[in-house]
C-alpha cells in the first residue's frame, strides 16, 4: 500500500504541502484525506498530547513518500514557511487563533465546525481571511457531497414552490458523563496548552478529549457541533429553492427565541440535553422560519432520520440527512432522491482545487461557514439568557441587550493566548 498510496502523487511542483494541528479525534480522519489526497504532501502533524502522535502519524504514513514531522507546538507549522496550508482540527476553542496567524502567515486554513468558540472569534477570522486574501474552508463536509449536491439541484427545478418554513434536529441518546474527581494530566499531555485562552482549572477527564464539547470553556454543545451539519443543510435547502423563486437567499436571522436545557443527563455537562431554537429571518417577499430541535434522550428517528433537516414548500417538501435525501409531494409521491455517504474527501478535494484557482470553497468561511456558526452560538446564547433576541445582521450584536453582548465572546483570553488583533 506504501508503494501504491506514494506512487498516486502528482509531481512535487504540483503538490500542496500541509500541516495538521492535532492527531485525534476529528484530526485523525483529516489527516487521512489529506495525505491520500494526490496532490497533497503531508508535512507535519502538531499534538500536545504525545500519546496521540503516533497514531496521526501512522494514518499518514503509507500514502506518503516521505517522513512526516512530529510536533508538540502548532506554532511550528505556522513557522515554517515551505507548509502552504494549516490543517486545524482541534476543539473548538483552539480554532480561531492557529487561522489566524496561519492567515497572517499567508496559509490558507481548513478548519473544523463550528468555526470559532464565540460569534467575535468567528468576526476575527473572517477578517484575517479577507485582509490577507486566504482561502479558508470550514469543515461542514457535507456541502461538498453529491448526495447534498444532488438535493440542492432538485430544490433549484423549483419543484418544492414556496418555502417559507424549514427544520433541522438531532434526535439520538447520548449518554450521561457523570462527575468523575480532579486528577493530574495524563504524562505526555501539555495541559497548559490544551487550554490556551479559556480559564485556568484542574485537570478533569471530562474537559479532555471527545467530552470537552459539553462544557462553555471549550465547546458549543451538541448544538455547535452536530447542529451546525443540520442548520447548514436546511440553510442551504432553503436558500436553493428561493433562487428557483427569484428570491433572495438568507444569510443571518433577525429574531432567536429558545426553550429548553439541561433536563435529562444528571452529570457534569452544561449544555443543554432538550433544547428548541426557533431562527426568524427579515426574508424578501415574506419572512421564513428555520426551527433546531434537540433531544439527545430521544432512542428513535424524527421523519425517518435521527439527525436531518427538512424544507417546507407549497408543493413539495424535502429531507435531507447524513446518508439520503427525498423530496414528496403532499400526497406522498416520491419525487426525488439520493443518497451517499459523509466522507469529508470531495470537501477535501475542493478545498485543495480552490487554493490553486483562489475561488470560493463550498463552505467557504465568509459566506458558509460563519453565518452557519453565528446560528449556533446565537442559539446558545438566546437559551442561556432565556429570551428572545434581536440580532443586528450587519454588525452580528444583539439590541439592547448587555448580557446577550456579552456572550459573544469570553470575558477574558488567558495569557498568553490572546485573540489576536486583524489591522
Amino acid at each position: 500500500m506504501l508503494a501504491r498510496g506514494a506512487a498516486a502523487k502528482a509531481a512535487a511542483s504540483e503538490r500542496v504541502r500541509v500541516g495538521v494541528m492535532g492527531a485525534g479525534g476529528r484530526a485523525r480522519a483529516l489527516i487521512r484525506s489529506f495525505a491520500q489526497h494526490p496532490e497533497v504532501e503531508l508535512v507535519a502533524v502538531a499534538d500536545l498530547d504525545a500519546n496521540r502522535l503516533p497514531e496521526g502519524l501512522q494514518e499518514a504514513a503509507p500514502f506518503q513518500r516521505q517522513p512526516i514531522r512530529a510536533e508538540s507546538d502548532f506554532r511550528r507549522l505556522i513557522d515554517d514557511p515551505s507548509i502552504d496550508a494549516l490543517v486545524v482540527g482541534t476543539p473548538d476553542h483552539w480554532h480561531a487563533i492557529p487561522t489566524i496567524l496561519a492567515c497572517q502567515a499567508g496559509k490558507d486554513v481548513y478548519v473544523e465546525k463550528p468555526d470559532g468558540h464565540n460569534i467575535v472569534e468567528g468576526q476575527r477570522m473572517v477578517a484575517a481571511m479577507r485582509r490577507h486574501g486566504r482561502i479558508v474552508q470550514m469543515g461542514s463536509q457535507h456541502r461538498a457531497t453529491q448526495r447534498l449536491q444532488s438535493a440542492l439541484e432538485f430544490a433549484r427545478s423549483g419543484k418544492l414552490g414556496k418555502c417559507l418554513t424549514a427544520k433541522a434536529w438531532e434526535s439520538s441518546r447520548q449518554g450521561a458523563i457523570g462527575f468523575p474527581a480532579d486528577e493530574p494530566p495524563p504524562p505526555g499531555v501539555d495541559y497548559d496548552m490544551w487550554l490556551g485562552p479559556a480559564p485556568q482549572r484542574a485537570f478533569n477527564r471530562n474537559r479532555f478529549h471527545s467530552t470537552w464539547r459539553w462544557f462553555f470553556d471549550y465547546g458549543t454543545g451538541d448544538l455547535g457541533n452536530d447542529g451546525v451539519h443540520r442548520l447548514d443543510m436546511a440553510i442551504a435547502v432553503l436558500n436553493a429553492a428561493a433562487e428557483a423563486q427569484g428570491e433572495p437567499p438568507v444569510r443571518l436571522p433577525r429574531r432567536i427565541s429558545a426553550a429548553g436545557g439541561k433536563w435529562y443527563f444528571d452529570d457534569a455537562q452544561e449544555f443543554p440535553d432538550t433544547l428548541q431554537v426557533t431562527y426568524e429571518f427579515d426574508a424578501r417577499p415574506a419572512p421564513k422560519i428555520l426551527t433546531y430541535e434537540m433531544r439527545l434522550w430521544a432512542p428513535y428517528p424524527y421523519l425517518g432520520q435521527s439527525e436531518g433537516a427538512a424544507v417546507f414548500g407549497d408543493e413539495a417538501y424535502l429531507i435531507v440527512s447524513n446518508k439520503e435525501w427525498v423530496a414528496a409531494t403532499k400526497r406522498g409521491e416520491v419525487l426525488a432522491q439520493g443518497a451517499g455517504d459523509s466522507s469529508e474527501a470531495p470537501h477535501v478535494a475542493n478545498f485543495i482545487a480552490c487554493l490553486k484557482s483562489r475561488q470560493r470553497p463550498y463552505c467557504d468561511l465568509e459566506t458558509v461557514g460563519h453565518p452557519a456558526s453565528v446560528l449556533c452560538h446565537a442559539g446558545n446564547i438566546a437559551a442561556r439568557v432565556g429570551r428572545e433576541l434581536l440580532l443586528d445582521p450587519e454588525t452580528e450584536e444583539f439590541l439592547d441587550d448587555p448580557a446577550a453582548n456579552a456572550l459573544r465572546t469570553r470575558p477574558e483570553y488567558r495569557r498568553p493566548w490572546l485573540l489576536p488583533e486583524v489591522g
